[in-house]
């Protein structure tokens, strides 16, 4: 069910991640809460103690745009975070027309499928597999929850063996997931998925508290696949403008490396 104070929710929880020697400001003695107290996060942001714990608690409603870029500032969000915060503060307008199932164009599954010897996938807002080609499919094959990556890193048996750097890969993914509910808090399906890994997941509901935001873009993530061994891939996240909400994740290996060699060995076997 959505927050009925999501951006009070969301002040605290970063709060509670930045601790006053990240700003550079005395830990002045002993703190029965990790993090900065609210009092510091209004001295930061240039506003009074009294306004910001009413923001918390979502008594004040209304706070500027001044004020958010003053509060992501004393809170040191990133350029996502504060995007995220200031939806929160203003959000869309709720969608009157009814939801329609996500579908991949098929020009894009054409171009998908033009890349015969890279792994590509385009992902839903919930970062659900809505398409793929060979190679995506054989990278990711296998797994209880190889169309859904969410459900895979969280739900699946060999996540760990699988994401040899797993809890970065889940923070990561956690993040991916709240920043696609700060556009549309109201998704069925977003609701239903958190729903779900809240009460099967003990990690999910320790990183969903976090309030991290991440867009997927670029990254270097490392596999250990069960048919050709290690695998080290880059991979680049696109936006489909023609369908807001999916992206297009390429994946790709650095030239001549051994993860190359094995990536086109998975290519020759998924072929086969």
């Amino acid at each position: 069910m959505p927050s009925e104070n999501p951006l009070g929710e969301f002040l605290r929880a970063r709060r509670e991640q930045v601790g006053p020697e990240d700003l550079g400001l005395p830990a002045g003695g002993s703190r029965r809460v990790a993090g900065l107290r609210r009092e510091e996060v209004a001295v930061l942001a240039g506003v009074s103690t009294d306004y910001y714990v009413r923001l918390e608690q979502g008594r004040e409603r209304n706070p500027s745009a001044q004020v958010l870029d003053a509060l992501a500032h004393g809170l040191a969000l990133d350029e996502d975070a504060t995007a995220h915060l200031h939806r929160l503060a203003r959000p869309a307008p709720k969608r009157r027309r009814p939801r329609r199932r996500e579908q991949v164009s098929p020009n894009l599954l054409r171009l998908l499928d033009g890349w015969p010897d890279t792994p590509a996938l385009v992902l839903g807002r919930c970062l659900d597999v809505l398409a793929h080609n060979a190679l995506g499919q054989a990278l990711f094959g296998g797994h209880q929850h190889s169309g859904d990556l969410v459900r895979l890193v969280f739900l699946d048996p060999d996540a760990r063996e699988f994401y040899p750097d797993w809890e970065r890969v889940a923070v990561n993914t956690v993040g991916g997931l709240r920043a696609a509910a700060g556009i549309d808090p109201d998704d069925p399906r977003l609701i239903e998925t958190v729903g779900e890994l809240s009460v099967k997941s003990a990690d999910f509901r320790r990183l969903w508290a976090r309030h991290d935001i991440r867009q997927k873009t670029r990254e270097t993530k490392r596999f250990h696949h069960r048919l050709v061994g290690e695998l080290v891939l880059s991979y680049e996240a696109l936006t489909v403008n023609s369908a807001p909400g999916q992206q297009l994740v390429v994946y790709q290996a650095e030239p001549g490396s051994a993860s190359e060699a094995a990536l086109a060995l998975l290519g020759s076997l998924a072929a086969s």
